[in-house]
């Protein structure tokens, strides 16, 4: 049971890989942050005796929704730091007019 569930894990995983490179960067998060705690929840449970199956779903669901915070705020900042760079360069250009 525990193999069959780390095979599908990880063939998810190699799945997902590749399918990353047209995701936002919050997509990115809840997509990684899930399949890790995925993995961490089925391990966890493993470990202590208890149901696999049920480790990984609450890993699962708790990994994707941290991921997904942690690459929205990524996603912000990559978004504040573009802003900022267009904003400079518009200043330079009018003051060198």
């Amino acid at each position: 049971m525990t193999r069959s569930i780390a095979s599908l894990f990880l063939a998810g995983a190699l799945l997902c890989g590749g399918a990353c490179t047209n995701m936002t960067k919050t997509e990115q998060g809840a997509l990684s942050g899930g399949a890790i705690g995925a993995g961490a929840g089925a391990g966890i449970a493993a470990i202590s005796g208890g149901y696999v199956g049920v480790g990984a779903a609450v890993g699962g669901v708790l990994g994707g929704v941290a991921g997904g915070l942690y690459g929205h705020e990524q996603e912000k900042k990559a978004v504040a730091h573009h802003h900022s760079k267009k904003k400079k360069k518009q200043q330079t250009k009018e003051t060198t007019s």
